[in-house]
């Protein structure tokens, strides 16, 4: 396919998963915009042909950058406010509410022929859907038909069951249909049981893997495609009494599987959430990779948290992927991103119009 004409440009960018799924698809990407300083310079290690601009958005005039008429715009604004998980900040007020309007600026600025916005799916129902139509109207009044949904991860290839809203909207008048679902999934024991085995706070740069080539996974022969050996192995280091409660949960188990008296230094433990002490249940996709090392999200086989590389995995992340940071911001990375794979699917369903 050409690529000459087929010019990204991602703001809000993180990391790259959506960056990284538009490449997959076809896509050249020219300018990405991320004020994260960490997360800019993984954008820039792992995208080395693209400008990566590390500023305030606000203060940036795209035409400084790129070409007017790219082929398309894409991001995911913060979405703090907008997240059903977090009820003290959602509100109209939250600065974070308005940074979509920047991605309409850059839409009626550079005018490309398509865009996409990728946030929660709490997005939604945030103002009473209000928010999401004031979004649409805001496009129809640059000349932007518009199409959104709600998609899961786990039915685009991605071994999670992470559930995004996007909207994708064209000014060439298309009536836009999102991609098919998959007629397969993949699980956690297909997307992480080659990488090797590990311990509590365990730090290793590169490892061999567990199990040869022939012997793992369409999904993880795809996900070796151009690397040899397991890279950044990185797990957070817990306290004992944490690794304690970790053997009272069976795969598929939470918290409540722990013995009261091992709870204790909870006020009530009622008030957790349900994915805090989550142990992955293997023959299912993921549950929602975010901030796994908060939420003590557990390897299914191992008295331990996700490595930095088994949660990459679950995110459709390659191995070849090296994220640059410290063990936190790596891991709000990658859950923060949006799976590549899943990116590729709506950036390939885009492609064939």
């Amino acid at each position: 396919m050409e690529v000459t004409n087929r010019i990204g440009v991602d703001i809000f960018s993180g990391a790259g998963g959506l960056s990284l799924g538009a490449e997959m698809a076809g896509i050249k990407i020219a300018i990405a915009v991320e004020r994260d300083t960490a997360a800019a310079k993984t954008f820039a290690k792992n995208h080395p042909n693209a400008q990566v601009i590390c500023e305030d958005i606000t203060q940036i005039d795209p035409l400084n950058f790129v070409k007017k008429n790219p082929f398309i715009v894409f991001g995911g604004p913060p979405c703090q406010g907008f997240s059903l998980s977090n009820t003290k900040t959602r509100t109209s007020d939250n600065i974070n509410n308005s940074l979509f309007l920047e991605f309409v600026r850059f839409v009626k600025v550079l005018k490309p022929k398509w865009f996409l916005f990728e946030n929660v799916e709490g997005i939604k129902y945030f103002n009473k859907g209000k928010t999401v139509q004031e979004i649409k109207d805001c496009f129809r009044e640059i000349g932007y038909v518009t199409t959104e949904d709600v998609l899961y991860a786990s039915d685009y290839g991605v071994p999670q069951h992470r559930n995004r809203f996007f909207m994708v909207g064209n000014r060439l008048d298309i009536d836009f249909k999102f991609p098919r679902k998959y007629n397969s999934k993949v699980c956690v024991n297909d997307a992480i049981s080659d990488l090797p085995d590990l311990q509590n706070g365990d730090s290793f740069m590169e490892l061999p893997y567990k199990d040869g080539i022939q012997d793992v996974s369409t999904y993880a022969k795809a996900m070796r495609k151009k690397s040899d050996r397991s890279k950044q192995n990185f797990v957070s280091k817990n306290m004992d009494y944490i690794l304690e409660r970790y053997k009272y949960i069976k795969q598929g188990e939470n918290w409540r599987a722990i013995p009261s008296n091992l709870m204790q230094n909870y006020a009530n433990v009622e008030n957790c959430h349900s994915g805090i002490y989550k142990r992955l249940d293997a023959s299912l996709p993921s549950v929602v990779i975010s901030n796994y090392r908060k939420n003590m999200l557990i390897h299914p086989n191992q008295d331990r948290g996700l490595s930095v590389r088994e949660a990459a995995r679950l995110q459709s992340f390659p191995d070849d992927f090296i994220f640059e940071g410290s063990l936190m911001h790596i891991q709000q990375q990658i859950g923060n991103a949006v799976p590549p794979l899943l990116a590729k699917a709506i950036f390939k369903k885009i492609l064939s119009y």
